[in-house]
């Protein structure tokens, strides 16, 4: 798994690329996360649009990244999930944990309303 990162607005969005399977890539985005809230940058959003496949170690990297971002003060929403992906969340019932949108801009969107 790679990452790359952009930011919008108020708002940081991580493009996460490959097979999102947990192990070194937890500390490597975890890393990045207390990187984003030194710098007071709180609000982000994951795009899953180019993850190809996700373990149940990968959906627990997610939830501790999410826990992070929260006690931070901020969060962390999901965005572009892949029919499998939304399917995985539905089964383990991780879909009512993250507020998740069918596109960036929505979710980016998302965080003015707050």
């Amino acid at each position: 798994m790679s990452f790359n990162l952009s930011e919008r607005y108020n708002c940081v969005i991580i493009e996460l690329k490959g097979n999102v399977m947990g192990g070194p890539d937890t500390s490597a985005l975890n890393n990045k996360l207390h990187e984003l809230i030194d710098a007071e940058k709180t609000n982000v959003v994951v795009d899953l649009s180019r993850v190809k496949f996700m373990n149940s170690s990968g959906l627990g990297m997610m939830i501790g990244a999410l826990t992070t971002m929260r006690k931070a003060g901020g969060d962390l929403r999901i965005a572009n999930a892949t029919d499998k992906i939304e399917s995985l969340l539905i089964v383990t019932k991780l879909i009512t944990v993250f507020k998740h949108f069918k596109s960036v801009d929505e979710a980016v969107d998302s965080y003015k309303e707050d």
